[in-house]
């Protein structure tokens, strides 16, 4: 398994995520060994935070991937942190399964957490495929876009990304 994390990887600045990801797609050695790992059909890929970021920047050589979102500058225009309450939704992600419907409390520390979609077609198909992983719920459990319960004002609250094998996840609070 691969796990990149959130917290102080990879500097923890505005921008840390790209960077890293930068740092694999840029060097074809690094690439190539990532591209081979993520098409192994044993391994799993998890990424929170800064390892959301830029995990979701390698999308195109992850299989099922493709139409994950980018992570841009908060609503609030701040860098955020603090407690809210995640709904791990129904999806193939291997390393949330048996969870769906769970409510959970998590922490969320970004600058750079809402979920930027190519398009609306591209944010459809994500819908449609049942690859939303998490998402951010009010006080009486709605998904939700309102300010603090969403601290990035991703749309629907949207904040938590697998694969379509489930075998890549990405989110930006910190559950673990």
């Amino acid at each position: 398994g691969l796990v990149a994390c959130g917290g102080f990887s990879y500097g923890d600045v505005l921008g840390a995520g790209s960077g890293w990801a930068r740092s694999i797609l840029y060097n074809q050695r690094l690439r190539d060994m990532f591209e081979i790992f993520f098409n192994r059909p044993a391994t799993f890929t998890f990424g929170v935070c800064n390892g959301c970021q830029m995990i979701s920047q390698l999308k195109d050589i992850i299989p099922g991937a493709q139409d994950w979102p980018r992570f841009v500058r908060n609503a609030s225009e701040q860098f955020e942190a603090r407690y809210c309450t995640v709904e791990i939704m129904e999806s193939p992600s291997v390393l949330l399964r048996g969870m769906a419907g769970s409510r959970i409390p998590a922490s969320a520390a970004h600058g750079e957490g809402l979920a930027k979609f190519a398009d609306a077609a591209t944010r459809d198909r994500v819908i449609a495929s049942s690859c939303i992983s998490l998402r951010y719920v009010d006080g009486s459990g709605a998904p939700t876009e309102r300010y603090p319960f969403n601290p990035n004002g991703s749309e629907g609250g949207l904040t938590g990304f697998t694969s379509t094998d489930g075998r890549a996840l990405i989110m930006m609070p910190h559950p673990e």
